[in-house]
Parts: C-alpha cells; structure tokens; sequence
C-alpha cells in the first residue's frame, strides 16, 4: 500500500505540474481585459478577454477570425466596410493584432485593433454593426541631443549607445550632397539635436532634426533646419543650402571596392589597366540612383559594361553606371530623370567579380574622379528671410558648440500631442 500511495503522489504531482505550465504558456497571449487599466486603444472592454496575436505571412481575415467563432458572413461585411477605411490587403506579416472577446458558453468577438506601428492603429468594432475607425496613441515630443565619435561607422557607434537608428539615415540624407559616408573615418564625430517621439514614455520614432555638426575629413559640416523657405531645407552656417549639384554617391549603405585609378590590376583580364570610375560594393538588388537631374542616354547591355545607364546632366557633366542586374521601370533611352531617383539595381553583369555598380563621371568629355569635385550650392537663404535664418542659426549653433560628450537631454520639459 505504501508504495501505490508513494506512486499516485508522484502522478497527482507531475499532472499539476503539467497543468501549471500549459496555464502558463496560454497566459500570454490572453488575459482579462479587466486587468488592462486604462485600455491602450481606448476602448471600454472590461470583463472581456483579450487575445494578443501576431499575423503571419498570407493569413486570412477568415484564418484569424473564424477560430474566435465569427461567421463569415460577417467577416464578409467587415471586408466590404474596410475598402474605403483601412482595405485588409494592407495588412502585413508580424504586425500585431488584438481581438477582445466576451465569453460566456461561446465565444463572441466585440472588438479587434490592427497595431499598424508604435503610434498609429485601426479599430474594428464589430459587436453589432461594423464600424472602422483609425486612431493614434497620444505621442510626446521632446528635444533631444546626441553625440558621438565614430569608431567603425555610424550604425555601429548609434548601435552602442543605444540611440534610435533611424538618425543614421537621415543624416545620409541632409548630408548627401556634403559627406561620403563611405569614406568615414574613426575619429569623426558628430552632433545632433532632434526631436524624440515617444509613446507611453517609451522611444518610438524620430521627429524633425534641428541642427547637426558631421565633422569629417578634419572640417565641420553644420546643418540647419530652416521651415519658411519653400520647400523646407538645410543650411549651412554661412546659409547656403546643402543641396548640390549632385549627390556624393549613387547608392546608400555600400562600400568603396575600388577606386578611380589611371593604373590599376584588373581582377578578370589580369593585367594593368586604367580604371577611370568609382566602384560601390552593395548586395545584390540594391537600388542605385542618379546623382543629379538629367536626361538618359543609353541603357543598354555591353560585354563589358554589363546592364548600364549613361545620363546626361548638362552640357557639361554626364555619369555612367554598371553592371545592374536590372533597369528600374520606365528606364530607357530619352527619359527624364531626377536627382535620388532609382534608375536600376546592383548586380554582376558584365565584367564583374562580385555584386557592385561602376561609377563613371565626365566632365567637358573628360572622365574624372567624382569624389575630388567641388559643386556649388543650389543657392542660399533668400534675402527676405536672411534674418530670420540668422537668429536661429544662432539658438542652434550655442548649443552644438558645447562640448561633445555623452547623448543627453536638452529639455526635459516636454509636449504632448494626442
């Protein structure tokens, strides 16, 4: 008898075991709204369960709504009513999703909430007839400064101090026309004062970048954010715009493989050879732009060139680029294009070892290296506003003069908008 006693304590024992932790496992994904003080989307649900889920790759209204006992014929309704709100097609893979149910003897489906980023959301409320609606959590802006020397790149340096990513890409952006961030070198630094949006105290995005101060190849680039011109742009401290002729490189986020040289070995036909353009190592299919507005040329396929686009600017500069795996759409002979806009992607056509495009730049008939050219300013403040300009130049250029050091907070009094 001992040892029967023994053996059922140990199966009791095990089956709780099981049960805690399967009670466990379900608890989180489903609690009861009750819990939920106040509810994140605004919505009455007390006593009602909620159901977080994450939509997978080519799942269904049906698939994700059937399982929680709504009919089709209501999901049907919630299709048609979605088209001119929020059409269900813009649903995507990952994307949060959250159901609120009542449940009694059966399940009953009051309300779901598409989570569409930190900030922005779709409620469908669907306990008696369906009503879509889109809305936003309320978001708290706050000026922020950040800072830092440049160890490997600029990613890996935000990467390290935790500072949003998003900053790297649109400082390539104001700084375009200025900084090849393919040529960064450790001991750069930087300088930043930015907007930071936050949504229940929790950084989500980046708002509109006030000032910055990229020093690099022992010189300062200052930028600042200047809203009464037409179309709201940057300046540098003297207020000429940093819009240039030409972007300083045709892709984003590459590596200089090889450079413009009048004497270089060639890889493939073994032997020394003029290399008169710029290459960018990227992965395959990355989008490359033109550097500058202007009308194509050619876009055809040679040997050696591979897929390619010539493009001229104006009488005196035109650019070449090789080796696309592809022409964007619409690109061919005689078209019109502006300056960021993608014309083809990277890839290994022609003469090539490895996934790149080859730069090519003349200028009055002659190829020369792009990265020694010095272009003017598209132009400066206009007079009218000059002052204006100078004195918030002047706000920003005390507070990126302090001491670099460690990212900060400017002003911790913050707004909020809802």
């Amino acid at each position: 008898m001992p040892r029967k006693t023994h053996l059922y304590k140990n199966i009791f024992f095990l089956i709780s075991l099981v049960l805690f932790f399967t009670s466990c496992k379900s608890e989180k994904k489903t609690t009861k709204s009750e819990e939920l003080k106040p509810n994140q989307f605004g919505l009455s649900v007390a006593n009602l369960i909620e159901v977080r889920d994450t939509i997978d790759t080519d799942q269904t209204l049906s698939d994700i709504l059937i399982p929680h006992g709504v009919t089709q014929q209501k999901i049907n309704q919630i299709e048609k009513e979605a088209r001119n709100i929020f059409p269900l097609r813009s649903f995507r893979a990952e994307d949060e999703l959250y159901i609120y149910a009542k449940w009694d003897s059966v399940e009953t489906v009051k309300y779901f909430v598409y989570v569409q980023d930190p900030v922005n959301y779709v409620v469908f409320d669907i306990s008696d007839n369906v009503n879509i609606y889109k809305k936003q959590k309320p978001v708290t802006i706050r000026e922020r400064t950040i800072s830092g020397v440049i160890n490997n790149s600029l990613y890996e340096t935000l990467q390290e101090k935790k500072i949003e990513l998003q900053i790297a890409a649109r400082l390539e952006d104001i700084y375009a026309w200025q900084i090849d961030f393919f040529r960064i070198q450790p001991t750069d630094s930087f300088k930043v004062i930015y907007e930071q949006i936050l949504v229940d105290n929790v950084p989500v995005d980046v708002g509109k970048i006030y000032a910055a101060n990229f020093y690099s190849n022992n010189e300062n680039h200052f930028a600042f954010y200047f809203d009464k011109e037409k179309n709201e742009s940057y300046f540098d401290e003297k207020g000429n715009s940093l819009k240039r002729l030409f972007l300083k490189a045709p892709l984003k986020y590459s590596r200089i493989s090889s450079k413009f040289s009048l004497n270089r070995y060639h890889p493939i036909l073994h032997r020394n050879k003029a290399h008169l353009g710029t290459d960018y190592a990227a992965p395959t299919g990355t989008p490359i732009m033109t550097v500058g507005n202007g009308v194509i040329l050619e876009a055809g396929y040679s040997s050696g060139n591979g897929n390619y686009v010539k493009v001229k600017h104006n009488a005196t500069y035109t650019t070449q680029y090789l080796h696309m795996l592809r022409f964007a759409k619409g690109i061919h002979r005689g078209v019109s294009v502006s300056q960021g806009q993608i014309i083809g992607f990277v890839g290994s056509t022609g003469l090539a070892t490895g996934p790149h495009v080859c730069f090519r730049f003349w200028k009055n008939g002659k190829q020369v290296n792009p990265l020694r050219e010095k272009y003017q300013s598209s132009g400066p403040v206009e007079k009218k506003y000059k002052h204006d300009f100078e004195l918030v130049k002047n706000e920003w250029m005390i507070k990126l003069n302090d001491t670099i050091g460690q990212a900060e907070e400017l002003n911790p009094q913050s707004k909020t908008k809802n």
